[in-house]
């Protein structure tokens, strides 16, 4: 296993972790859990770069970086949900996307299409992950000025979410036009 998966992995192991310590009651624990949130998310970035960098783009890291990532931001956002930070309705549409595009993506490796990750899709994670950043941390340091940081992060990463999920599909489309003739 090359060092990119390894750190995948560790992301991976880390959503335990963030979990817990988000739920127990320590004064200090959404701080810890945030800390943790954001060392995952720059393995994000990380692993890709490393396997890239070294050419050690693998058949497991091409299932496990995605598969990373969607449970590190769903779970993020379903803890928010029962922390009632965040309306669930918002979670749904994110984790709908991702399903949504996860089938997508399904179907075109079925007919040996490979699709690329577009601008719109990396501008969807960063931007999810500093709305979950700021609603862990209850909206520090913007709360002193009483500015909603957190609450417009979440709705300019629902937009982003939901034009990226439409831009990548019509992008795409040709995979939907595909003739399967084999059944």
């Amino acid at each position: 296993m090359n060092l990119a998966n390894k750190i995948t992995l560790i992301r991976v192991l880390l959503i335990p972790i963030f979990v817990i310590i988000l739920f127990c009651n320590l004064s200090s624990s959404h701080y810890i859990a945030t800390f943790i949130f954001i060392i995952a998310s720059i393995t994000d970035g990380l692993d890709g770069y490393i396997a890239r960098s070294r050419n050690q783009i693998t058949t497991l890291g091409k299932f496990i970086d995605p598969l990373a990532d969607k449970l590190l931001i769903s779970t993020a956002l379903i803890s928010l949900v029962e922390l009632g930070k965040i309306p669930a309705w918002i979670v749904i549409i994110i984790i709908g996307r991702e399903f949504t595009i996860t089938g997508f993506r399904t179907i075109a490796a079925s007919a040996n299409i490979t699709v690329a990750a577009s601008p719109l899709g990396k501008l969807k994670t960063i931007t999810q992950i500093i709305a979950i950043i700021s609603l862990l941390l209850d909206n520090y340091p913007f709360n002193l000025i009483s500015f909603p940081f957190d609450v417009i992060m979440l709705y300019i990463s629902l937009g982003f979410t939901i034009i990226s999920g439409i831009d990548y599909i019509y992008m795409n489309r040709a995979v939907l036009q595909t003739d399967d003739r084999r059944g």
